[in-house]
């Protein structure tokens, strides 16, 4: 194989995948809670290394050349996003690092548990409180979904705590605000959710971050630098497949050449 152009082709790859990347990124420009993703790549190991053939004479050349690049997970930014206020009682803002937990699943395991930012929230038939865009229930400290009465406001306070009834209220439930160890681990499920392995999950622990009622915070993707990511990561596209071309070029001069030796 032209190694060449086996490194170019490489190159025109991770190109395309950072360009869709930025280009998902400013497509949800509007999207509530959402947090950019950032691209990733890692080097190849040459064959000799990938495939352990200790025994293969050495190209030094080729080595030094490295083995390409390989397209390596997204990392998802963590980045606060601006705070606007909403007339929505239901509508809550994380300022901080913390995120709400919600359940998709009943399997007993960490698994069952994902994440986000987005703080648009509503009570469904259950009078359980639930993610509007998922429709999951958002739970409380000790991992139960929040029941509410529908006829009553809610009041809200910074640290979670919902109290319902007259007077000061009487406290139902306080709204779980989680952190994890590593936040490198998170990766997009969907439906503005996030995933972790599920020993992260396990080990997720009390936010200090506070929440705001009435107030959802925005999507944290900068315009300005996801516009130049689309326009780099185009550029890039364009030089591989200029190498590529130069590659088909100097292979076909060179059959070409030996044919008319042979």
């Amino acid at each position: 194989m032209n190694y060449g152009l086996y490194l170019s082709a490489s190159g025109m790859q991770t190109s395309m995948y950072r360009m869709d990347v930025a280009a998902n990124n400013l497509a949800n420009l509007q999207t509530i809670g959402y947090k950019p993703d950032s691209a990733a790549v890692r080097q190849r190991d040459t064959a000799k290394v990938e495939d352990r053939l200790s025994s293969l004479p050495s190209n030094q050349l080729l080595e030094a050349l490295g083995g390409g690049v390989l397209i390596a997970p997204n990392r998802v930014s963590t980045t606060q996003g601006s705070i606007e206020t909403t007339p929505n009682p239901f509508d809550l803002a994380i300022t901080g690092d913390g995120f709400f937990v919600v359940r998709d699943r009943n399997t007993g395991t960490a698994e069952d548990f994902k994440l986000t930012r987005d703080g648009r929230l509503t009570l469904n038939a259950k009078g359980q409180l639930v993610q509007a865009s998922s429709g999951l229930p958002v739970l409380d400290t000790s991992d139960s979904p929040i029941v509410l009465n529908p006829a009553q406001p809610a009041r809200i306070d910074t640290d979670g705590t919902i109290r319902q009834g007259p007077g000061g209220g009487a406290i139902i439930a306080r709204i779980q605000i989680a952190s994890i160890a590593d936040n490198t681990q998170l990766r997009k499920a969907g439906q503005n959710l996030l995933s972790a392995p599920g020993e992260i999950l396990a080990r997720r622990t009390p936010s200090t971050a506070q929440l705001q009622q009435s107030a959802v915070e925005r999507s944290a993707v900068d315009p300005i630098k996801a516009t130049l990511d689309v326009s780099k990561a185009e550029s890039g596209v364009s030089r591989a497949a200029r190498m590529i071309q130069m590659h088909d070029e100097v292979m076909q001069r060179t059959i070409s050449t030996f044919g008319r030796v042979g």
